[in-house]
């Protein structure tokens, strides 16, 4: 997994998601726990799904296969961070996002706090067997 800094997150991704930090994602170390960042992942990546690349989910559904995490710096309560996604690679059923959570911490500084790649599977919501990726949302993702 690449290793981003913000200048190269900003000039790289196309698409990306702020995220309220709340009080309840705070954990006993006072810094957003590392679970946490597996919804904000997951948030991102349904908002990207559905309104940049259009998906209708009744239709072809999506699951995940697999996750990776490199968590760099902790999140706290006052920080902005934005949860930022773009598609790098599409097989026949399966396609990987990669994500990046940054922001500005509370000095105002931006950081890029965690890095992630998500395998998806596109799947029929009746069977929830593989299907390939549609053509429509294939080429969105690329574009």
């Amino acid at each position: 997994m690449k290793k981003y800094n913000p200048e190269d997150v900003l000039s790289s991704f196309s698409f990306s998601v702020p995220i309220q930090v709340r009080f309840s994602d705070i954990d006993s170390y006072m810094h957003v726990n590392n679970g946490i960042f597996f919804n904000y992942f997951e948030h991102a990546r349904a908002s990207y799904l559905f309104h940049y690349c259009g998906w209708d989910i009744l239709k072809t559904g999506t699951v995940v296969a697999n996750v990776k995490i490199d968590y760099r710096l902790p999140i706290h309560v006052m920080d902005k961070p934005s949860v930022y996604v773009r598609c790098i690679n599409i097989g026949k059923s399966s396609f990987i996002l990669e994500q990046v959570v940054m922001g500005p911490i509370e000095s105002g500084e931006v950081k890029v706090f965690a890095e992630s790649e998500t395998t998806m599977v596109a799947v029929n919501m009746d069977t929830m067997r593989p299907v390939p990726v549609p053509a429509e949302y294939a080429a969105k993702m690329l574009g």
